[in-house]
């Protein structure tokens, strides 16, 4: 067994949206949703601004409030750790949706289950990386198997200054975002 993980290296981002446009083809994602988002922060004030590109997908929450709610167990959590979907058992009542915090989750609107990311298990079953890893130009995104002090992740974790967006609701996400550590932190 595996505990998987993901994070974007905030400082190696570059907004390009190729992980989106790779994910919505390998998934065959309906146009108008999305299983991954990238979209622009702003910081400072003029002169001094800066972007930043954030990442919204399924945070793969080891509490995760989605498995929770879901009244026929089509949410659930494998023996990865990975949150899973189980599309015909999925009734589409939107539970879910509405119970994820971080708006991963939506209804597909061509076949009416619910759909987020799942860190492309059907590729990991093959041995692949998930595809927004793989079609990454700048090497921003890393996955990895968190037991593992080998793996691509653990390396990066250790390397790096690790953000946990909404860390507070204790939902122990496995999707990181990751910046220079300072120096007095190092």
């Amino acid at each position: 067994m595996s505990k998987y993980a993901m994070a974007v290296d905030l400082e190696k981002c570059v907004g390009c949206g190729a992980c989106m446009v790779a994910c919505k083809a390998e998934n065959g994602v309906p146009p108008e949703v999305f299983r991954l988002t990238v979209y622009e922060i702003e910081q400072g004030t003029f002169p001094d601004v800066k972007v930043e590109f954030r990442h919204d997908q399924c945070r793969h929450c080891e509490i995760a409030p989605c498995v929770l709610v879901c009244p026929t167990g089509a949410s659930f959590i494998d023996k990865n750790g990975l949150v899973r979907l189980n599309a015909t058992r999925c009734i589409g009542c939107k539970a879910c949706v509405v119970a994820c915090p971080y708006d991963a989750r939506f209804t597909n609107p061509e076949k009416g289950y619910a759909e987020k990311c799942s860190f492309c298990d059907h590729r990991l079953a093959e041995d692949k990386q998930p595809v927004c890893v793989q079609t990454c130009p700048t090497g921003a995104r890393v996955f990895g198997d968190l037991d593992d002090p080998k793996s691509d992740i653990r390396v990066a974790l250790k390397d790096k200054k690790i953000h946990i967006p909404k860390k507070e609701i204790g939902t122990r996400p496995k999707f990181f975002y990751l910046k220079k550590k300072l120096t007095e932190e190092a």
